[in-house]
């Protein structure tokens, strides 16, 4: 089998980078943006909101595994470059510049232009739809420890600050996949750091494995190239493939049983 890794895929997927340096360079398939159908919402500045299809069925799981549907909705979704323009100057006019450089992304710099991010908060609460308050204890508690294993990262942490250059933001979640939310989560990296970490991975070179739930799971870097370029997959393995909007690609492959596919 033959992964044809064509240019605009570095800006597909669910580990793409983005922020201040890698802005947005594409729109979100809409194919791939679902209605968030099931999830409550928990503030009602956004109305029919949608996430990209696998971040919206994983973040329904998360939330029935730790038992948070009737508690904990969505606060923000998949947002247009329009409507993050519209958020980010109504910020400014009512908050100013410090405020806003701090927890607002500039327009084509926002996580929710991909459709991968996705703020919650508590339900039956009055919701701040720009900080909707996410304690560290009782059901939150136990979304954010199962997070990793559904394939969500809390994007914004404290201690990542001067990385990312967005302040503590314990509402946003982003979707990476597993096992890479896992490997972030264990090495207590956020994106940044991690896309750095994964390229150690050559294709040519060494790859990372895990095992994850029983099965192997190899992962390795492709750095972009002219053209198409063609990557061999193992037969009888499936496999993901994630640009990451800076230089490369990231395939992902798992094999059954916890052993290489031939």
């Amino acid at each position: 089998m033959i992964l044809r890794l064509e240019p605009g895929m570095i800006h597909q997927g669910p580990l793409v980078l983005v922020n201040q340096k890698y802005p947005v360079t594409s729109s979100s398939d809409a194919a791939q943006l679902v209605p968030t159908t099931g999830i409550k919402q928990a503030s009602s500045e956004e109305e029919n909101t949608s996430l990209e299809m696998t971040c919206m069925e994983q973040l329904g799981q998360l939330l029935t595994a730790c038992q948070a549907g009737d508690q904990i909705g969505i606060v923000s979704g998949y947002r247009t470059a329009d409507q993050q323009s519209n958020i980010y100057e109504q910020s400014l006019s009512e908050y100013g510049l410090e405020f806003t450089s701090r927890y607002v992304a500039r327009p084509n710099e926002s996580e929710h232009q991909t459709g991968l991010a996705v703020d919650v908060g508590l339900l039956g609460t009055e919701v701040d739809y720009l900080c909707p308050a996410f304690p560290s204890l009782g059901v939150c508690a136990s979304f954010k420890k199962l997070a990793p294993e559904y394939g969500f990262v809390q994007r914004y942490k404290k201690e990542k600050e001067s990385l990312t250059q967005i302040a503590h933001e314990p509402w946003h979640y982003r979707y990476v996949g597993v096992p890479h939310a896992l490997l972030m989560e264990q090495y207590e990296m956020c994106l940044e750091e991690y896309h750095e970490y994964i390229k150690r991975f050559t294709y040519q070179g060494s790859h990372l494995y895990m095992n994850v739930n029983g099965s192997l799971v190899e992962m390795y870097f492709v750095e972009e190239g002219s053209g198409d370029q063609a990557v061999p997959i193992p037969s009888g393995a499936s496999y993901t493939c994630s640009g990451n909007n800076m230089d490369g690609y990231i395939v992902t492959i798992f094999h059954q049983q916890g052993k290489l596919a031939g």
